[in-house]
């Protein structure tokens, strides 16, 4: 009887879980700094283009649904564990090719959103830290988990440009 591909484990993707691992904690550490130093929507100058501030994001990214009445919490949260759930096969079925980037993307969007999700259920909504000006205009603020999430789909796009015209 054949095994099914899923179940082995070879080496690299460990590295991928430990990535994912790394941005999840790094992220949830900056989260209670944050929490427990940053007033609610205090502003920490920290050059002429980034603040450190503290806020709340019930909705998705740049606040989308935000005032949605609250079933978004529980919406978001099963969509981002599945997605979480279908990126973690994915990296199961990738091991066997020779690819850099898509793995690596992955983990990183994996790590982001499990970040990003176990602040929507334990808190109701995510916390974001980072404030960016561009010409004076702030930019929505963001954390660790979403620059994971952001630097993860460019390098899925990379691999999906690279690997297309094969």
């Amino acid at each position: 009887m054949p095994k099914a591909n899923f179940l082995k484990i070879k080496s690299p993707l460990y590295i991928w879980f430990i990535l994912a691992t790394i941005v999840f904690v790094a992220d949830q550490w900056v989260k209670s700094l944050v929490i427990e130093n940053i007033l609610l929507y205090e502003k920490i100058k920290v050059n002429f283009f980034i603040n450190l501030t503290h806020q709340q994001n019930p909705g998705a990214a740049f606040s989308f649904l935000a005032d949605a009445g609250g079933w978004q919490r529980w919406f978001l949260s099963i969509l981002a564990i599945l997605v979480c759930l279908y990126i973690i096969f994915w990296l199961t079925q990738l091991e066997a090719e020779k690819k850099i980037c898509l793995p690596y993307g992955l983990a990183l969007v994996l790590g982001g959103a499990l970040g990003n999700v176990f602040d929507r259920l334990m808190l109701g909504y995510v916390t974001d830290y980072f404030q960016v000006l561009i010409y004076g205009w702030a930019f929505p603020s963001f954390n660790i988990a979403d620059a994971a999430i952001s630097i993860g789909a460019i390098l899925i796009i990379i691999d999906a440009i690279k690997n297309g015209s094969d």
